[in-house]
């Protein structure tokens, strides 16, 4: 038997159509006042798309700098960390000693460099003994010959004394026979007389010529004297001056074998040590990274951005624009000001890109980017009475503002587009 619904199929739907309440029709908005607004409307779009302007922007990421820039102090050799004497944060002076590198090598005598370090000493200790042994001889053989020659002057200024005297004695002889010639012309002595003040003025006149030969030889050895003095003086000079030499060629190989056992890193200028990448005990290359120094000539932060040669036409020199700090969340402290300081002429090498952490990324595509520097105006903050400050290395993201045009002139570059396309040849 059919199994028949209790209710018939009419009454259902006419329950499912029949309305809840009853219906009220309302009467509509004036024709006038609809044409009104939307007219106003209109008016009012047109006149935001003719008057109304818009900026063109673009997000550049920089990094923060001092200039002069930080110190990265590398590794010279490869060794281990033996000593660390600063600290994160340490104000240093110039030449004090960062780490001491041992790079020295073993072998089945022993130390290298230590075992060449101590035959160098030996030898600088033998040459510097030498030395002293050739400067007191110098000293005294000089001295002996200047007491030497200080009798020669002596006795030779006697002698020239006892010549002066016995050449007037000569004079005076030679006087009294030319009178005893006049007395013998005239009779008062006779020829004997004559002939013995003769012999006595040539026995004068040769006790003379002694004398003159004697001072004439002491002149000549006082020549020589001061000869060998001077010649003394420079053979030591000479002497001296060749194991000196050999001391310091000496020297010379023990900072040498003294760089192969051991180096000391010093700090190249007065600042602030900002970062220590290394401990005691940690093994180092050729060119790691060791320490980050900020000379305390760099009281300002500035920051250096990459700016690609498409808005390098519409950003100069003086314009304001924003920037934000990855270590300062834009969303808790906003955003900071800064000016245009400089923009660079000619882009930037990769080689100098290389050297900042901010280098773009260009997905295989060579761009060229310009450097431009930011001046900061402001470089430390404060968080719930904490003070903040900038650091060199610190990542920040600048707006720049580019060109400014009215809506319309941005809704027709297509237009703009097309027209290139299918533009000729442009003469001039």
């Amino acid at each position: 038997m059919e199994k028949k619904p209790l209710f018939r199929m009419e009454a259902v739907q006419h329950l499912k159509t029949r309305w809840l309440g009853k219906a009220l029709l309302t009467s509509g908005y004036p024709a006038w006042l609809v044409a009104a607004t939307s007219l106003l409307f209109f008016v009012l779009l047109v006149a935001f798309v003719v008057f109304g302007t818009f900026t063109r922007r673009i997000n550049v990421n920089g990094e923060i700098i001092s200039l002069p820039h930080a110190i990265t102090i590398f590794a010279p050799q490869q060794g281990f960390i033996t000593k660390s004497w600063a600290a994160t944060g340490d104000r240093v002076k110039k030449g004090d000693r960062l780490y001491q590198i041992d790079v020295s090598r073993i072998t089945s005598t022993g130390n290298v460099s230590a075992r060449s370090v101590d035959a160098i000493n030996q030898q600088i200790a033998l040459s510097e003994t030498i030395i002293e042994r050739l400067q007191k001889n110098k000293a005294a053989t000089l001295r002996n010959l200047q007491h030497q020659l200080d009798q020669y002057r002596a006795a030779h200024q006697k002698s020239l004394e006892l010549v002066s005297e016995a050449g007037k004695g000569l004079n005076g002889m030679r006087q009294s026979m030319t009178d005893y010639r006049g007395y013998l012309r005239k009779g008062l002595i006779n020829q004997e007389q004559f002939a013995n003040q003769r012999y006595l003025f040539y026995q004068q006149q040769n006790a003379w010529q002694s004398l003159n030969t004697q001072v004439i030889q002491e002149s000549l050895q006082i020549s020589s004297l001061e000869s060998e003095l001077l010649t003394k003086g420079i053979e030591y000079d000479n002497q001296i001056s060749q194991y000196q030499a050999q001391r310091s060629d000496l020297m010379r190989q023990l900072a040498e074998v003294d760089a192969s056992g051991t180096l000391f890193i010093n700090a190249p200028s007065d600042g602030k040590i900002e970062s220590m990448s290394v401990t005691e005990g940690q093994m180092v290359s050729v060119g790691d990274s060791l320490a980050q120094l900020t000379p305390f000539s760099s009281n300002r932060y500035y920051l250096m951005l990459w700016l690609p040669d498409t808005s390098v036409p519409y950003v100069h020199p003086g314009d304001a624009i924003n920037l934000r700090y990855e270590a300062f969340p834009f969303e808790k402290y906003g955003q900071f000001p800064g000016h245009i300081l400089s923009i660079s002429n000619v882009p930037a090498s990769y080689q100098e890109m290389g050297k900042y952490n901010t280098l773009p990324r260009t997905d295989g595509v060579i761009e060229p980017y310009y450097k431009v520097i930011v001046a900061l105006e402001e470089s430390r903050f404060s968080y719930q009475g904490k003070p903040l400050a900038l650091s060199s290395g610190m990542k920040a993201q600048a707006t720049l503002f580019l060109e400014k045009r009215p809506l319309w002139q941005w809704m027709l570059s297509p237009y703009y587009d097309l027209k290139k396309s299918i533009s000729g040849p442009v003469n001039e």
